[in-house]
């Protein structure tokens, strides 16, 4: 089994990243402020104003550590890597499914059951948590609907109703989205996603997070040999990297939206840490992008259990199995993917 490695992420501005041997070198104002092992880290992620020697590039190309450059805001800016590895052979089996519509809605349904059962267990698990403080008569018949577009979506051989089918889920899931949020209310309130910019502070959370899955999960793609730009789901486009947003869909509620509500939930950040520009944009402080950054890589080391592999794993090697099982099935190993469904 893979060994689920650190995310190193710089969000000081201004620093500069080096190397010394093995070690990677956090330089701020010419002092060293941290040392760590390149064997140590599966993933260098720089927000802003950081600077990187080429060496540490080469280095992390060579190592298959993935560098990735975001904006102070998070949004996705560059990501260096090294030559492309893996088995062509298996990508080219890759494209050739991504080009057979009969071929590729079979693995898209699958991711697309995954989301909506994940999302589902997320609206059951609040209900049966905290079923006194919820507005049972509003959760529950979404619950029931989503359960209805999950069996039509079993039966789905057309790829666009097939994307028709996922849009309704999601609006279904975040028309209840602010009723999971129980606590600081009167600044966390959700009336619907806005990106670019979000509007408001839980739009700026769910981004922000969002974010952070995609890199995760195109480093999945990559280790294990897969193009995570020729996706099934999700149409291409250049540049985008639609295998990585198709996987992360089955992690979007159990990972991404669990972490932004038990953030709030739970009032390890408040309302301080959010400013509105004079664009309408809410952003987070550098405070508070940090409670993000070490809550979320706590959340990845928690232990779950697999239920395909029946195999207790942290929450952080998901997106690696997940990958892997499309691999598989596209090497012909195994007959369909087995979405990840959430217990």
């Amino acid at each position: 089994m893979k060994k689920l490695l650190n995310t190193l992420y710089v969000t000081t501005q201004g620093a500069y990243l080096c190397h010394e041997g093995e070690s990677v070198l956090v330089n701020v104002e010419k002092e060293t402020r941290l040392r760590l092992p390149i064997h140590a880290l599966s993933g260098i992620v720089c927000f802003g104003q950081v600077a990187c020697s080429q060496p540490l590039m080469g280095l992390c190309g060579e190592r298959g550590v993935a560098l990735t450059y975001l904006s102070e805001r998070g949004q996705f800016l560059a990501r260096v890597h090294g030559p492309v590895s893996g088995n062509v052979l298996l990508r080219r089996e890759q494209y050739r499914r991504a080009e057979n519509p009969g071929h590729a809605v079979q693995i898209a349904r699958n991711m697309v059951i995954g989301k909506m059962m994940n999302c589902r267990t997320v609206l059951q698990r609040v209900l049966r948590d905290h079923g006194e403080k919820q507005d049972k008569e509003t959760l529950e018949p979404v619950v029931r609907r989503l359960g209805r577009l999950t069996n039509e979506a079993e039966r789905e051989e057309n790829m666009e109703i097939l994307r028709g089918l996922e849009g309704n889920a999601a609006n279904e899931y975040f028309s209840v989205f602010n009723n999971m949020i129980t606590a600081q209310k009167d600044y966390f309130s959700f009336q619907c996603r806005s990106r670019r910019p979000p509007l408001d502070a839980v739009n700026a959370l769910l981004s922000f997070v969002y974010t952070l899955l995609v890199h995760d999960a195109v480093s999945a793609l990559e280790g294990v040999g897969l193009d995570p730009q020729m996706g099934f789901l999700h149409a291409l486009r250049p540049g985008r990297p639609s295998l990585a947003l198709d996987l992360m869909e089955e992690f979007r509620s159990c990972l991404a939206d669990r972490l932004v509500l038990s953030l709030i939930n739970l009032r390890q950040i408040d309302a301080k840490g959010f400013q509105k520009t004079e664009s309408g944009a809410v952003l987070m402080n550098d405070e508070t992008r940090k409670t993000v950054l070490v809550s979320y890589q706590k959340r990845k080391q928690e232990d779950i259990l697999h239920p395909f592999l029946e195999e207790t794993v942290p929450f952080g090697l998901l997106l690696h199995i997940q990958a892997l099982l499309l691999a598989r099935h596209l090497r012909g190993d195994m007959d369909a993917y087995p979405p990840f469904i959430w217990r």
